[in-house]
């Protein structure tokens, strides 16, 4: 199985191919994933089926105080990031104290880093708590997932923890009003003896049709990077990701493709 876990709370400042100088925040157990999803590709590895008793989160407080002694440590030694980034190991807006931790962020970001973005990494399971909500909306860059166009190849593809409707998402995506950028992961292959596969005319429509009513202000498009936990899925090379993304420009929605 392949596992990336971050083993602190905060981590880097990193290079990002997507947000410059970024300055990692891991908002979950650093010995597991912790995650309302168990996505196929995912790089932190399977979601533990027990992972509501096995999980210990930082508090929010333990968080806080990792973020300003970090924050004034990289001020004191002349660096600057240009990103703070929400993700870590696994859906950071789990966290019970999250939009408290959203505005202390923003507060230290203010003081100490003012041209920086701040960028949370979500799966966007959790838009329909009006905290989490609200706290998205104060940030820079909310990065939210979609990975499919039907319910089928989402369920194959995300495997939700409990069950969760493709269409609630889009719904909750839709009433951010543009401020948002999507991220799409393609792929195909055979994983545990089922084909799955969201770069066909079956996904991509409906998919489009998602983006049209999301009207987000980006869509980011990637391959899979890293060795994945489940075998038998393949790599989509630029080509096919370019010519999938060209179909968004009918929809006037702007794109990046990180192949």
């Amino acid at each position: 199985m392949s596992c990336f876990l971050f083993d602190e709370i905060v981590f880097g400042p990193v290079k990002s191919r997507r947000f410059g100088v970024s300055l990692g925040v891991n908002l979950l157990p650093e010995t597991m994933k912790f995650c309302s999803f168990n996505c196929i590709y995912c790089e932190c590895g399977l979601t533990d089926p027990a992972q509501e008793k096995r999980a210990k989160i930082h508090t929010g407080a333990e968080v806080g105080e990792a973020l300003e002694s970090r924050f004034r440590e990289l001020k004191s030694n002349g660096l600057k990031p240009d990103n703070i980034t929400f993700a870590g190991n696994g859906e950071p807006t789990l966290h019970p104290d999250f939009p408290e931790i959203i505005d202390h962020t923003i507060a230290l970001r203010d003081e100490l880093f003012p041209e920086a973005k701040i960028t949370v990494l979500s799966n966007a399971t959790r838009l329909h708590v009006k905290g989490i909500r609200e706290a998205l909306q104060k940030i820079d860059n909310n990065v939210l997932k979609l990975d499919a166009g039907t319910q089928e190849m989402f369920d194959l593809i995300n495997r939700p923890a409990s069950p969760v409707k493709l269409q609630n998402i889009v719904e909750n995506l839709a009433a951010f009003n543009g401020n948002l950028i999507i991220q799409t992961l393609f792929l195909r292959g055979t994983v545990n003896g089922q084909t799955v596969d969201n770069t066909t005319e079956a996904e991509l429509i409906p998919w489009l049709e998602h983006l049209r009513r999301i009207r987000p202000s980006l869509v980011m498009i990637y391959p899979i990077e890293r060795t994945t936990p489940e075998e038998g899925i393949e790599k989509i090379g630029a080509g096919e990701l370019n010519a999938i993304a060209e179909r968004l420009i009918p929809l006037n929605i702007p794109y990046e493709v990180f192949a």
